[in-house]
């Protein structure tokens, strides 16, 4: 991995919940962060159809920018009945049409599909997060970053805690889901738990030289 010469990095996003969650991780590692809303940067089209090309796409049009190296996560939810979707689409499906998400709407329309495919009992509904993390800088160089964590889709969904899909997500060895996690377990604390947390622990390790 490129080391970088100091700690200040564009975090590329504009998702209020992933940025609390990248800030929550970044923090203790010293880093001077701030997103691409902060430097009024519009989104750009994610176009990919892997988290890595989406991922850079993002990652790339901040540093570009703004002359920094620019840190984006990609992330997506993959559904084993529903070939792997939502995944790289997992946003698309919470769209409104009036530029807002509502993922209450999306989990609904997840388990719609599962249910009109006969995923009914835990084992038909396995599936997992995956967290892609694109270190980019400036002059295309890029670094990537990936986590995954196993589970299987719940309805309903349960608790009011995390974003997005995370009250239907319940992790392999858990018996609450990601919605009912304090952000201490659902990070973790020893032991990364989900997806993002352990792709950053891999950044982490990268970063600092660590195997």
């Amino acid at each position: 991995m490129r080391q970088l010469e100091n700690r200040k990095i564009v975090v590329a996003s504009h998702n209020k919940g992933k940025l609390v969650e990248i800030e929550e991780l970044i923090g203790p590692y010293g880093f001077e962060a701030k997103s691409a809303a902060d430097y009024g940067l519009p989104e750009p089209a994610e176009t990919g159809t892997t988290f890595e090309e989406n991922a850079y796409i993002k990652a790339f049009a901040a540093a570009s920018a703004t002359g920094l190296p620019a840190l984006s996560d990609d992330s997506g939810l993959e559904a084993d009945a529903l070939a792997k979707a939502p995944g790289v689409y997992t946003a698309d499906w919470a769209e409104t049409g009036d530029g807002t998400r509502d993922f209450d709407m999306a989990m609904r329309n997840t388990q719609e599909k599962l249910v009109a495919v006969g995923a009914l009992t835990p084992e038909k509904r396995t599936g997992r997060f995956v967290s892609v993390l694109c270190l980019a800088w400036p002059d295309g160089h890029a670094d990537y970053f990936r986590g995954e964590v196993e589970g299987h889709l719940v309805w309903p969904p349960r608790g009011g805690k995390g974003f997005g899909y995370d009250p239907m997500f319940q992790p392999e060895g858990f018996d609450v889901t990601f919605g009912e996690m304090e952000p201490h377990e659902k990070h973790g604390t020893d032991t990364p738990l989900s997806h993002r947390a352990r792709a950053f622990e891999k950044f982490k390790h990268a970063l600092l030289g660590e195997k």
